[in-house]
């Protein structure tokens, strides 16, 4: 049994898809789970509540979290540890081996490559909560209490992808017939995680014995495209001419004086502002996994119906 604690995100649904190829026994778990695939079974459980999370990986072989909380560092603070120690102590209760599907909150601004060897340095308050629940599940694999692996993504972008950045700003505008919008400096380069691909690698990973008590980034085009590079190549497959606008930070601290997510993505802005390279070569050399071109992946992101 493949249990896939968060069910209903996208992650989710493109592993779902990728795991559908060699499992046919897949059991979508959240407080509303749907279906990916015919035959997936659902559980209705709050990861945080333990006896529920545990009654939930019964029976499972391997345990998937994806889980997406809402985006608001005080309740990060308070619930990514629960359900960490929620999932942690249920895959070692049922003997099930745990992924985790993580972002690059704990490195904090790198100069540079981020890599699996980048140490943590968070330089936000989502980034603290990160590093912390990583560390969690990392001490637990170097004990030997529990086969994990942690499986990490840049920011990432693809069809249906509706809560991911480009989304709003720059592929629902153009289709909109509006102007695309960037945040902080359009010069700097900013990686994308194609999420097909990302689901497509961690069902792979999940296949390999050798690839547990790892960390895994995954499968993420090398092409180092600039916030202006992206929307160029966007507009140009969308059949427009480039148009961008940027908005400087002070708007965006005046706009989250009314809009909360933009308040809490203010801490987060030194991605934006400054270089974030991503590389995967370890995947990419071990698996043969190549992620998709972005001229590919914005074409079908573009052409999505969500």
């Amino acid at each position: 049994m493949h249990t896939i604690l968060g069910a209903n995100g996208v992650i989710a649904r493109e592993l779902s898809q990728a795991l559908a190829a060699h499992a046919s026994d897949i059991r979508q778990v959240s407080r509303n789970p749907r279906k990916v695939n015919p035959t997936d079974e659902t559980f209705v459980a709050d990861l945080l509540d333990a006896q529920a999370t545990a009654n939930a990986v019964a029976g499972s072989q391997v345990v998937y979290l994806v889980a997406g909380l809402q985006y608001n560092a005080s309740v990060w603070q308070a619930q990514w540890p629960r359900v960490m120690r929620n999932a942690i102590d249920a895959c070692k209760q049922h003997g099930a081996r745990l992924m985790f599907f993580d972002n690059v909150y704990a490195y904090g601004r790198v100069d540079g490559v981020m890599t699996e060897e980048t140490p943590f340095n968070p330089i936000s308050r989502k980034g603290e909560v990160r590093a912390r629940i990583a560390t969690m599940l990392l001490d637990e694999m170097r004990s030997g209490n529990l086969q994990a692996m942690i499986v990490r993504s840049a920011d990432f972008y693809g069809p249906g992808a509706v809560q991911s950045f480009p989304h709003a700003t720059v592929f629902e505008r153009l289709k909109a017939g509006k102007t695309p919008q960037w945040i902080g400096n359009p010069d700097s380069v900013h990686t994308f995680t194609y999420t097909p691909d990302a689901g497509r690698a961690v069902a792979e990973l999940a296949r390999s014995a050798e690839a547990y008590g790892q960390t895994w980034h995954l499968p993420t085009a090398r092409e180092p495209l600039t916030g202006a590079d992206f929307v160029h190549l966007a507009c140009d497959l969308a059949g427009r001419p480039f148009k961008m606008r940027v908005a400087p930070r002070w708007m965006l601290k005046l706009m989250g004086l009314f809009m909360p997510v933009l308040r809490e993505n203010d801490e987060m802005m030194y991605q934006f502002e400054y270089d974030y390279r991503f590389d995967s070569s370890k995947i990419e050399s071990a698996l043969g996994l190549q992620p998709t071109p972005y001229r590919q992946g914005i074409s079908a992101s573009l052409g999505a119906h969500n």
